[in-house]
């Protein structure tokens, strides 16, 4: 789609503002006049049929007066002002006024886009800097009416034209829109297992993407089943943080006749704006690696508060990466036994945090719960604003007979084209062929060189605890005597009182290494009664702790009840896979090596009560690996010796 054209002639129109606007704020102005130009250019055709309605009516209108006006304009908005933006030229005089006025002509749906961009303070600023003007007639050389510039163009000049307006100003052009191939494969993927009950008649499908941006990804997925069955009923819902990008969602949903008040304004992590709604798919790019700090505390809340029974009850990923909250979020809104999620993600949330980890919860409970059908690695330097490795998730409550109990993973790394011109970090893009060759992948469900099928154990493992045996030597050295000043509970004694116990220690001679605590013990008691001094439990022990030194051939420490005491420094753990019997891997990958470990046993899961932490990751690059073999150093010393020899006859021609 050639929409170049417009949105340099539009881009053009900042040339305008120097000097009277930073760079940064440019969007503040050339944003809402373009929202307002594609308005206009859409009710050209029924302003005279609108006015010749109007005019018979009173302030304030009925809810019938408005569906009239709705029915005389042919679509879900109007305006009843007397101005176009056209007309309004006849009157520089009076252009701010004229403009203010228009606005309040629009019905509200469309009046409340405006109001979201602030533009009346603009429409004052443009007046005194005498520029108002120049701008709107720059404004009316670029058509947009909808027969000239269809919705999913108009879509993409919003795109360019935020991409470009966040250059300038630094900001991140990727929290904003996503590359609209990206989008076509995802929508592609999630309608693909649907197709048949999509066919059917009468069918229903509501949409939602809880960080909408400008509304790409809904407009897509609108588009496509509108396309592909014209008699569905399809209704899509949104919620955006951006003022300006949740503005020109509403006017792109305007355009299009859908309910406008299915987007909604805010945070959809902490102010949910459908709360009681379900939904059949989803679609999202939530900002990668974006923090979640501010609203911390209210998700916190609801996490401990409601558990399962809110949105995020699986658990909570670190405060620097909110992703995958946006997927909990989502999955809290399927339809039961309907509901379908593609969102992409960076990688983080495939093996960050360890077992017991709330992002390792989070996988647990998405993957035993049988959610995850899919997950695709996509090139890198895709995205606008970032040239990291990305991963569209695909989930499903109800997964095809064949994919139940599985996971698919597809390698797509190498599916791109170069770009002829980079946009910002996108230096790649996906062709057509490379869609359908990822979908075939998907559909196929088929292991191959870029498709892997696991079972859903696959991913998770048991943190099993290895303790090896504590072993101390004593010894009564001045050094280690010294050692009594680091510990706390013998500095807090009197002066007289640590005199005494070190008189005690001095007392056992300090030549002789004990390499078994339980002999020293003996000793150091005797002592400590023939001394006739009273040592209470945290004294005593802070006496040995000072006098020992780990030692590997010193004989094993033993408690009480006659159990071996763990060294804590010697600590180790080990991932088993969930397939494979604890006992079986550490005797197979431990033992053999460390004679004297052992499981702890007291160590178990939260949930299941058996031994070892569970914890879920998908190490996707692994499964993927290619081993290049190394070159011989035969072929490496004859490369060398080459060279060597073309640095020696360059230096000759230097030289001589």
């Amino acid at each position: 789609m050639n929409f170049s054209d417009k949105v340099s002639l539009i881009w053009n129109i900042a040339e305008l503002l120097r000097g009277d606007y930073k760079q940064s704020d440019y969007g503040k102005v050339i944003l809402p006049f373009t929202v307002l130009r594609r308005l206009d250019c859409a009710l050209e055709d029924s302003k005279e049929k609108v006015l010749d309605t109007y005019k018979t009516m009173n302030e304030p209108l009925s809810t019938i007066q408005k569906r009239m006006l709705e029915r005389a304009s042919g679509s879900t908005f109007y305006n009843t002002s007397p101005f176009t933006l056209r007309s309004m030229r006849d009157f520089p005089g009076m252009l701010a006024d004229n403009i203010k006025q228009y606005i309040q002509g629009f019905s509200e749906n469309a009046r409340e886009i405006i109001r979201y961009f602030d533009f009346e303070a603009q429409i004052n600023k443009l007046q005194d800097a005498n520029i108002l003007f120049n701008v709107l007639e720059e404004m009316l050389k670029i058509d947009l009416h909808p027969d000239v510039v269809s919705n999913i163009e108009m879509g993409y000049i919003f795109e360019e034209l935020i991409r470009r307006f966040s250059e300038q100003s630094n900001e991140t052009a990727g929290e904003h829109f996503t590359p609209r191939e990206v989008i076509q494969l995802m929508v592609n993927i999630l309608f693909d297992a649907e197709k048949t009950a999509l066919n059917s008649a009468k069918v229903v499908r509501k949409i939602y993407d809880p960080a909408c941006g400008t509304g790409g990804m809904l407009a897509v997925a609108y588009e496509y089943l509108r396309k592909f069955n014209p008699t569905m009923n399809v209704e899509v819902f949104g919620q955006e943080l951006n003022g300006e990008s949740y503005a020109i969602c509403k006017s792109d949903m305007l355009l299009k006749g859908l309910n406008v008040s299915n987007i909604k304004y805010g945070n959809s992590l902490t102010q949910d704006g459908l709360e009681d709604e379900e939904f059949h798919y989803f679609l999202s790019n939530p900002p990668f690696g974006v923090d979640w700090k501010k609203t911390q505390k209210d998700i916190t809340e609801e996490h401990k508060k409601k558990g399962f029974n809110g949105r995020f009850g699986a658990g909570l990923p670190r405060v620097s990466d909110g992703s995958l909250l946006f997927l909990q979020h989502m999955i809290s809104k399927m339809k039961p036994g309907e509901g379908r999620i593609a969102i992409v993600l960076n990688g983080s949330p495939l093996f960050t945090g360890g077992a017991g980890s709330g992002e390792s919860e989070i996988r647990r409970w998405i993957i035993e719960n049988d959610l995850l059908e899919a997950i695709i690695a996509l090139p890198t330097d895709l995205f606008y604003n970032t040239g990291i490795s990305t991963y569209v998730w695909v989930l499903s409550n109800h997964k095809s007979v064949n994919r139940q109990g599985k996971v698919q993973l597809i390698n797509a790394i190498d599916f791109y084209k170069k770009m002829r011109k980079s946009l910002g970090s996108k230096r790649n893009e996906l062709g057509q062929e490379h869609i359908d060759d990822i979908l075939r992948f998907y559909s196929y469900f088929e292991e191959g060189e870029h498709s892997k099928v696991f079972d859903n154990e696959d991913f998770g493992y048991r943190r099993i605890t290895i303790e090896r045996p504590l072993r101390l030597n004593f010894k009564t050295t001045s050094e280690r005597i010294g050692k009594l000043n680091d510990q706390n509970a013998f500095t807090k004694l009197s002066a007289a009182e640590q005199e005494a116990i070190k008189d005690v220690i001095t007392g056992i001679p300090s030549d002789f290494v004990y390499m078994n605590r339980d002999e020293f013990e003996k000793v150091l008691k005797k002592q400590i009664k023939q001394a006739g001094i009273q040592m209470k439990a945290p004294i005593y022990k802070a006496v040995l702790s000072a006098l020992a030194e780990r030692d590997e051939n010193a004989e094993i420490c033993y408690d009480a009840k006659g159990n071996k005491e763990a060294d804590t420094e010697l600590r180790d753990y080990e991932n088993v896979p969930l397939k494979q019997s604890i006992y079986d891997y550490f005797n197979a990958e431990v033992r053999p090596h460390v004679e004297d470990a052992w499981i702890n046993e007291e160590v178990k899961d939260d949930r299941d009560g058996m031994i070892g932490k569970v914890g879920y990751e998908i190490p996707f690059t692994r499964h993927f690996y290619k081993y290049q073999e190394l070159r011989s150093s035969e072929a490496i010393n004859a490369e060398i010796q080459v060279l060597e020899g073309e640095i020696l006859e360059l230096l000759k021609e230097v030289t001589f």
